[in-house]
């Protein structure tokens, strides 16, 4: 168990709202029958079309692993040509199989996406008074019954009324899931840790890699 907590305290935003993007732990995994991992080549694979956020995503996996000691290796930097979102379910994985055994790589950590949706977003600002001079509201501002009732004092001693106005946004929502395994055992027992996170309307493919390693890493701690 300490070891698979070591190993995902070096994977994977503070949350933040509107045009920023912000990244949630929807739920996570980790197994209690494990042994040794430090001592694991791994291979960090992110299944995408998109070469940016593959780069991206492997590379900061990659260089955090590094830092804590453990082997791994980007598959964009080892296997430039390989497309991994390509891979259909139906394939013959003996291949694969036969390539990480002779490369010396006897773990995996894969990230892919799972889902995506687009959602409209509205957001209203304004609605209220600015540049009023008026001190204390209440119950300064009604007085007594006798003052207000002669007396009910304009709404421009509050200043200028904000109207309010409505953005519309559209967001980009894409859950992602990451799982770690461990190739020198075998079946299901190779699965190791599983996270699937919600990445809430990314910015760039180098800032969404930063804050998913972040966030997992609390969410595993």
């Amino acid at each position: 168990m300490k070891n698979i907590q070591k190993l995902f305290a070096i994977l994977f935003i503070a949350l933040t709202y509107y045009n920023c993007s912000s990244v949630k732990v929807l739920d996570s995994w980790k197994s209690d029958n494990i042994t040794d991992i430090k001592s694991n080549n791994f291979l960090v694979v992110a299944r995408t079309n998109n070469t940016q956020a593959r780069i991206a995503f492997e590379n900061e996996i990659v260089k955090q692993m590094i830092e804590k000691g453990y082997k791994a290796t980007s598959s964009f930097v080892k296997f430039g040509d390989w497309k991994p979102n390509d891979v259909k379910e139906n394939d013959d994985s003996s291949a694969l199989k036969q390539i990480l055994k002779n490369e010396g790589f006897n773990g995996v950590v894969l990230t892919v996406m799972k889902d995506y949706k687009e959602e409209t977003r509205l957001q209203e600002q304004g609605g209220y008074y600015e540049g009023g001079n008026y001190y204390g509201y209440y119950p300064r501002y009604y007085s007594g019954f006798y003052g207000y009732f002669y007396n009910p004092i304009s709404y421009h001693t509050f200043g200028n009324y904000v109207p309010v106005t409505t953005t519309k946004t559209t967001s980009r929502i894409y859950i992602l899931e990451t799982t770690v395994y461990d190739l020198k055992k075998t079946g299901e027992k190779q699965l190791i840790a599983v996270v699937t996170s919600e990445l809430d309307n990314p910015q760039s493919a180098s800032e969404a890699a930063s804050d998913y390693v972040k966030k997992i890493t609390k969410s595993l701690k």
